[in-house]
């Protein structure tokens, strides 16, 4: 019978290959392995918690509509800071005394196997309803911006986010399959599209809560309500856990917690890596409420729009303009908890002051949040506005809020696996 073996080794470039220069295939640490169904994974893997963990409900089998983020492999031009700049972009794709040549050298763009100029120019000529087009969407955690959302402007805008989420009153859960990182921190709320790499360059997955008719292409009734992704196997299987069937908003609720809970994602960490993640269910109707109420918390708490976002713990200091051309995090270490030494400079001499260091260090999917959020501004050589600068902190507040309630979340959960 054929043997599988695994053998690794961490450290600097120059340890690996100082070890490998130091030993060979009779001399290296090796440990045997016994891939198992589905995967066949060619590492080491704990399966101590598999059993539990596979009881849960797989989320695409919960929602089984899903759909990878948007691409435009064109970010710069059809997506922006301000609108002001995506429509002029749009409308002169309209203007007859611009020519393709004239258009390709103003925005650098080029064609593709799946988008050409020329026809995006033929067909968005012909749309008396192109403005409609102009939204918002979300391109990077707490970081929503402008974009033309269409193939006049996308290679991959996605039929189901323009059929189900632009322009629609709806949530949506953004989650990848799989992740190369060692920790699972990959779950985010939006009400807006998502772009494939809003939470991971290795992109990620949006399902929305609830799905709209067809009514654009004559496929249903225009009078036919939006109905949630919901299969009806998993609400047979919630029925008999609770004795009834929750709202779709409950039951998103407590999925959102449930991915928010430090103890769920550390104890199934290696299961959350490999595959879409799995949900336990409770037979106890007061945990599913109450984790459901921090559930929308956080729901509120991540799109904005909670109240509790109007008290900022944070000021704005220093002389000169709000340029973002340095970014650093000025803490004396991680025991200081006086706000003056906890400063995010954004150059040489302006500040936000009174952001911890966990808040600071806090990470969404593949991003350092506050980091991210300033290191793309630097790099569009932007100076941040009043807006700007009232929207970081209410940042800070999000996160700090969020670190404290996934906190309680734990705390409300009697164990794994829950019950």
């Amino acid at each position: 019978m054929t043997k599988i073996y695994h053998g690794h080794v961490w450290g600097s470039r120059k340890d690996k290959f100082r070890y490998l220069l130091e030993n060979d295939i009779n001399t290296v640490e090796w440990t045997e392995l016994n891939p198992q169904a589905p995967f066949y994974l060619f590492i080491p893997f704990d399966t101590k918690f598999l059993p539990e963990y596979e009881t849960g409900w797989k989320i695409t089998d919960i929602m089984p509509v899903n759909v990878l983020g948007f691409q435009t492999h064109r970010d710069s031009f059809a997506i922006d800071f301000e609108k002001e700049k995506i429509y002029k972009r749009i409308a002169e794709m309209r203007n007859n005394r611009i020519s393709d040549e004239e258009y390709y050298r103003k925005y650098n763009i080029k064609d593709n196997r799946d988008w050409k100029l020329k026809e995006a120019r033929q067909v968005i000529k012909n749309d008396s309803k192109w403005e409609k087009k102009l939204i918002t969407c979300l391109y990077r955690p707490f970081d929503w911006r402008y974009c033309y959302f269409s193939k006049v402007a996308m290679d991959y805008p996605r039929t189901e986010l323009m059929n189900h989420v632009a322009g629609k009153e709806n949530l949506v859960l953004n989650l990848p399959r799989i992740i190369k990182l060692e920790e699972w921190r990959h779950a985010l709320v939006a009400h807006v599209p998502s772009a494939a790499i809003s939470i991971d360059i290795n992109g990620s997955y949006v399902i929305p809560l609830y799905l709209y008719p067809n009514t654009q292409n004559q496929q249903s009734s225009l009078f036919v309500e939006k109905s949630p992704n919901l299969s009806s196997d998993f609400l047979s299987a919630i029925k008999t856990k609770l004795g009834y069937i929750p709202t779709p908003e409950a039951i998103f609720y407590y999925i959102y917690a449930i991915f928010h809970s430090p103890t769920y994602r550390q104890r199934y960490a290696q299961f959350l890596k490999i595959d879409f993640p799995r949900v336990p269910l409770t037979s106890n109707n007061q945990l599913f409420k109450d984790l459901g109420t921090k559930g929308k918390e956080l729901v509120d708490l991540h799109l904005m729009k909670s109240k509790k976002l109007n008290k900022l713990i944070t000021k704005m200091g220093g002389e000169g303009d709000n340029a973002v051309t340095k970014i650093t995090y000025n803490c004396v270490s991680n025991r200081v908890s006086v706000p003056e030494q906890q400063r995010v400079y954004i150059n040489k001499t302006s500040y936000f002051e009174g952001i911890a260091p966990e808040v600071w260090e806090f990470k969404i999917g593949g991003y350092q949040v506050l980091d991210k959020w300033l290191k793309d501004r630097k790099k569009a050589k932007r100076s941040l506005s009043f807006d700007d600068m009232l929207h970081y902190q209410k940042v800070v507040v999000a996160l700090k809020e969020t670190i404290e309630l996934m906190r309680e979340i734990d705390g409300l959960i009697p164990g794994f696996p829950i019950e």
